[in-house]
């Protein structure tokens, strides 16, 4: 996996996630506590995403073949939805499903200590979880971009998806702690399914979020503006006099970028100086955004109407319509 992949928060999430599931697990077997079991599924589930978040980096390393000629740069995209609906299905639903159930028919909640004491030891845990996803992050985010920019714009969807998990995770640790706690100080179990509650409804959201990102990308998504302006620059900077009809690019996976666009080259310009600049073009393509691995140019007529300034170009060689990124 790429290093925009983000193996290490992966890996680092996956035990941290295991380890915390098992200990959430054996409190919710002493104690009772609703909350504790909806966070161990809650935990279980996340370990289960890391697996197929590795496993979609490793199935998107394979090479070209006939059936795809463009690779398998998107399996990275699809194991990356399913993880959106396991965390809805799996976390989010039976979450719901259990806290409903404790407010129908409360059970008393023991030994409240070992959850209490789980819980702060799995925030802690979590918490490196979540430095090791954003140092990670960090090395390949923008200078200037927000968070929320990030997981919106990323192409490479494993990081987004481990920091939504670690968020909703923290999160989720704290409302177990909270309804825990009231119960611990009240003796009312009712806080206990409350909180089994808002951890299911936080993990829906956060399943509906994701899935709503990485179906852009499974559709197909564009280079983003600064990209898409570069590209631009880079097909029309050279000596030879061009200009660009239009360019359409489609990320065919996390790290590579197809670039198809179709230019006007003077009229009196031979067969040969049009295939020396096409070669000329690519490569200062490829210069300026390494991700455009794919490029298909295709070789037009400039033409210039009588009927306008000698400036003006014919409507086909147009100012190239604007990508539009996530």
């Amino acid at each position: 996996m790429s290093a925009s992949g983000g193996g290490k928060a992966i890996i680092a999430a996956f035990l941290a996630n295991l380890g915390i599931a098992l200990a959430k697990f054996v409190a919710w077997f002493f104690s009772g506590s609703a909350s504790m079991l909806a966070e161990g599924i809650h935990s279980l589930a996340d370990s289960g995403n890391q697996i197929l978040l590795l496993l979609g980096g490793r199935k998107a390393r394979k090479k070209a073949d006939q059936e795809h000629p463009f690779g398998y740069g998107r399996e990275r995209y699809v194991y990356a939805f399913v993880v959106s609906i396991i965390l809805f299905s799996v976390g989010g639903l039976f979450s719901i499903y259990e806290g409903v159930e404790k407010l129908i028919d409360p059970h008393e909640v023991t030994n409240l200590w070992i959850p209490l004491v789980v819980l702060v030891i799995a925030i802690g845990l979590e918490s490196f979880s979540l430095r090791t996803a954003v140092r990670e992050s960090n090395l390949v985010r923008a200078k200037g971009e927000s968070w929320i920019g990030f997981i919106r714009h990323a192409k490479a969807p494993e990081l987004p998806v481990v920091l939504l998990e670690d968020v909703a995770a923290l999160i989720g640790l704290v409302f177990a702690l909270l309804g825990v706690g009231l119960t611990a100080i009240t003796g009312d179990p009712l806080f206990d399914a409350l909180g089994t509650l808002m951890i299911g409804t936080l993990l829906i959201v956060v399943a509906i979020t994701l899935g709503i990102e990485t179906k852009s990308l499974l559709v197909g998504e564009s280079a983003n503006e600064g990209d898409h302006t570069a590209i631009v620059r880079a097909l029309e900077s050279g000596d030879a006099p061009v200009s660009v009809i239009h360019v359409k690019t489609l990320y065919l996976g996390p790290d590579e970028l197809m670039v198809a666009a179709k230019l006007a080259f003077p009229a009196d310009q031979t067969l040969g100086e049009v295939a020396a600049t096409i070669d000329a073009i690519e490569a200062r393509v490829r210069a300026a955004v390494p991700a455009a691995r794919v490029v298909y140019l295709e070789p037009d007529i400039l033409r210039v109407s009588k009927n306008v300034p000698s400036s003006a170009a014919d409507s086909s060689a147009a100012t190239p319509p604007t990508t539009s990124a996530r």
